[in-house]
């Protein structure tokens, strides 16, 4: 307890402290590196799209998956009631599709959007001047300064390094006095790419990347997996990381060995959490990401490891064309756990290049009122009982028993004790993958501590697309995938029925999907048997 009333009461200073040197009285002290002079020399890996820069000239920017249309007015301009819209449009990442460019009126219309943003949000408000809004912002404009800068006028110019100036000094300020961790990183990420662009004076390239090497070594695992659990903020951190690491190979900086072989393990751990039908778990907050941004950053990784592992709370089983992840439930530390989901024992489940059974994922960006409802156990295919998930309710105790994996049976076993004290009992769910991964076997198995009761719900979340199709009186369910495939759901010590689901996509919002719910009163000797197998053709 008086750790955490420490770690809050250093939140607290951090932040007062912070509130105070972006008081206007006092913004002057950022302006000591305005006049510098920096070069875009930071390399752009992720694919450009120059559809999208006629699609902006015309007015409509289509910006984390959700198309708004300006009528010809500045984007920086109307009123966004969605925060992963404004915040791609915030951070400049739309920039690299004017990477290509050769029309000057086209450069123009680049240099304008940012001329644009200056004028209006070049002073600090806290919204748009986030740590990681700007280190963000900082890199994508080193990475394109050079075409923001052909055809400049000597004011436009001057105006564009000053800005950029500000924004880097801000981030030398406030990341020393940054609260939160994650925002602490995405300055110290920003500050070396500045320093790596800095022709002012001798770059001073060793000290930044050990102040990074030091943080990253602070967020990350043993594996390489950020401390949230979050994929989606893993992917985050590695679209600049991996620019990074480009940009400093070519410096031959000495202190670059360790900070290589983290950025390393942080791709081996994304790469572990992909399943084959090309997405990320919808775990912990992650949800849909752009798959050509996840493909481009898996393509500068080293060569992807497709085998069974223990991956930071996840166990991963892989067998023939099959891959399931399962969330053992380990709860992120304070300070990482803004985006933790109620997901223990929960699995997603793919075949090839289609994903079977999966998760509802995050609510999006734009219905912050039903966050808490996406976080339970009933979103997620996992136990539950009396509708409530291991950590309903449980406090800040364990949640989960460590995994146990056997690589040579293809088995996972995960045991949740989040359930104890409220119904008496742990579960225990173990996975294993037969026959080339054709067949999924399931048995969850109550473990009595006390007098077990409640009723205990299993939920398969089928993904998009696929159809339930069920012949009166058998005990067999066939699931129809999009490709035709089709899997056979058996199950024995429950009652079955179908019922209503939702899958969050980024690109198309909901998708009216269906569950598969298994349902039983609690004993002592309750077990729950089940399988998915695949139908020959």
């Amino acid at each position: 307890m008086s750790g955490r009333l420490t770690s809050i009461g250093r939140k607290f200073a951090l932040g007062l402290a912070d509130s105070v040197v972006t008081l206007p009285l006092l913004r002057w002290t950022w302006r000591g590196q305005t006049d510098h002079a920096f070069s875009g020399d930071l390399p752009d890996f992720r694919p450009a799209d120059r559809e999208a820069v006629r699609e902006m000239m015309s007015g409509r920017y289509l910006l984390a998956s959700k198309l708004f249309e300006t009528g010809g007015a500045s984007p920086f301009s109307i009123d966004v009631d969605h925060p992963d819209w404004w915040n791609n449009l915030q951070s400049f990442s739309w920039l690299r599709h004017f990477r290509d460019v050769r029309d000057p009126g086209e450069k123009l219309f680049a240099r304008t959007l940012v001329l644009d943003w200056i004028g209006r949000e070049g002073q600090f408000e806290a919204d748009s001047w986030t740590l990681t809004l700007t280190a963000q912002r900082v890199l994508n404009w080193l990475r394109h300064l050079t075409l923001l800068l052909d055809g400049a006028t000597h004011d436009q110019a001057r105006t564009i390094q000053r800005s950029l100036g500000t924004q880097v000094q801000s981030l030398r300020v406030r990341g020393a006095l940054a609260a939160d961790s994650v925002e602490a990183l995405f300055a110290a990420i920003g500050l070396l790419g500045a320093e790596l662009c800095n022709v002012g004076d001798v770059p001073d390239i060793d000290t930044h990347v050990a102040r990074l090497d030091a943080l990253l070594g602070q967020q990350l695992d043993g594996d390489g997996l950020h401390l949230s659990r979050n994929p989606k903020l893993q992917l985050a951190l590695l679209v600049e990381l991996a620019s990074l690491r480009r940009a400093v190979g070519r410096h031959g900086s000495p202190a670059m060995a360790e900070l290589t072989n983290r950025i390393d393990r942080m791709h081996e751990a994304l790469d572990a959490l992909t399943l084959s039908s090309g997405e990320p778990v919808y775990f912990n907050g992650c949800g849909q990401v752009p798959h050509d941004v996840l493909v481009a950053v898996q393509a500068n990784g080293p060569s992807a490891s497709r085998r069974s592992r223990l991956l930071g709370g996840y166990g991963i089983v892989r067998a023939g064309e099959t891959v399931i992840i399962g969330d053992g439930g380990l709860r992120p530390p304070p300070g990482f756990d803004a985006e933790a989901h109620d997901g223990a024992l929960a699995f997603e489940f793919a075949h090839g290049s289609e994903l079977i059974v999966g998760s509802c994922g995050p609510a999006p960006s734009d219905l912050p009122e039903s966050q808490a409802l996406f976080r339970q156990g009933v979103a997620h295919t996992a136990p539950t009982i009396d509708a409530e998930g291991a950590a309903e309710r449980s406090g800040r105790g364990p949640q989960s028993r460590p995994m146990a994996l056997d690589t040579g049976e293809h088995m996972l076993t995960m045991t949740s004790v989040g359930y104890s004290q409220r119904f008496g009992a742990e579960i225990e769910r173990r996975l294993t993958l037969l026959s080339e991964g054709t067949t999924l076997v399931g048995q969850d198995r109550i473990v009595p501590k006390g007098e077990p009761h409640g009723l205990l719900a299993l939920r398969f979340h089928l993904a998009p697309g696929v159809k339930v199709r069920r012949t009166t009186g058998e005990g067999i369910a066939r699931l129809v995938l999009p490709n035709g495939v089709i899997w056979s759901f058996l199950w024995e010590g429950a009652q079955f029925h179908e019922e209503d689901s939702v899958r969050q996509s980024a690109y198309l919002g909901f998708h009216r999907t269906r569950q598969l719910v298994l349902e039983t009163n609690l004993s002592k000797d309750t077990e729950v048997a089940w399988i998915f197998t695949l139908e020959q053709q």
